[in-house]
């Protein structure tokens, strides 16, 4: 049986997929659907196999104070990092994509803590918040103003932790706008100058809407980043004290590998992931509408 040419390159494409194709399947696609298959059953003690309870862990998850605390930390944390750190990064392209000396030194230093560990990140931001040796609480000490205990209070713990996410993320999602201020069209701003247009007039009537891309995929990823925060919880405050601090991923992780209550983390994973792609989903019909492709 010979093949036609067409099939043969449906072949040649279909071949070239399958690694990939394996991969998503394999690393993405099946620990979903395991996580769900697990959060419908409750695990057998002794050798007893599994119970199927349905949605009986979603009733008990919902009913779970814990739970409801960590959201709202989560939805917190979302608020205060994603617009601020949108906002940031933003400005920060504007700026650096202007006319200024030493215009890649500042570049530099504004993606410095992006390419930083978050380990190494969280232990320097330590430093900043220690009670007795820190840096902000020596500056405050020499204002006259008496210590913070930043990490330790529950009620600046949250705020603390929102400061250093936005520090480490705002010259990530820099990067993503200076390449698209950069792949703008000059005349544009020709022809805006030559008409007698304002910076602010040109810049929401033209650049900002030409922007929405990118903003779009930055939201997108700052979704998932405020979403998926464990290792620098893990450094700096393990979730406390008494839970102002710890977050939905956090939350997972302690319950699979501190409490070892596989099924919980299995239950609150599938609630994420729900929300993730409801939020998500909303984003693209909401923004899409007002985004300008080129």
């Amino acid at each position: 049986m010979t093949l036609t040419a067409h099939r043969k390159m449906q072949l040649y494409g279909a071949l070239l997929l399958l690694p990939a194709a394996v991969l998503l399947a394999t690393f993405a696609y099946l620990p979903t659907v395991m996580t769900v298959i697990n959060s419908l059953f409750l695990p057998g003690f002794r050798g007893e196999p599994a119970e199927f309870v349905g949605i009986e862990n979603y009733q008990m998850l919902f009913d779970d104070p814990t739970f409801w605390q960590v959201a709202r930390n989560n939805l917190l944390y979302a608020l205060g990092t994603i617009p601020t750190s949108i906002a940031l990064a933003l400005g920060m392209a504007l700026f650096v994509n202007g006319k200024l000396p030493g215009r890649g030194f500042v570049r530099m230093a504004y993606f410095t803590p992006t390419i930083l560990p978050m380990i190494a990140a969280a232990n320097i931001w330590m430093f900043f918040y220690a009670p007795q040796i820190g840096l902000f609480n020596s500056l405050l000490e020499r204002l006259g103003f008496s210590g913070i205990n930043w990490l330790g209070d529950p009620s600046v713990a949250l705020g603390s932790v929102i400061v250093m996410s936005i520090w480490k993320e705002a010259g990530f999602f820099m990067i993503f706008y200076l390449a698209a201020l950069q792949s703008l069209p000059p005349d544009l701003k020709e022809a805006s100058d030559l008409e007698g247009t304002s910076r602010w007039s040109f810049f929401w009537r033209v650049t900002f809407p030409l922007l929405m891309p990118t903003t779009l995929f930055v939201l997108i990823n700052a979704l998932i980043n405020a979403v998926r925060v464990v290792d620098h919880l893990f450094i700096l405050t393990k979730g406390g004290p008494n839970n102002a601090t710890n977050l939905l991923l956090y939350y997972v992780y302690e319950n699979a590998f501190s409490f070892f209550d596989r099924t919980t983390a299995a239950t609150i994973t599938v609630v994420i992931l729900l929300v993730l792609a409801v939020v998500a989903t909303l984003k693209f019909t909401i923004l899409d509408r007002r985004t300008h492709y080129q």
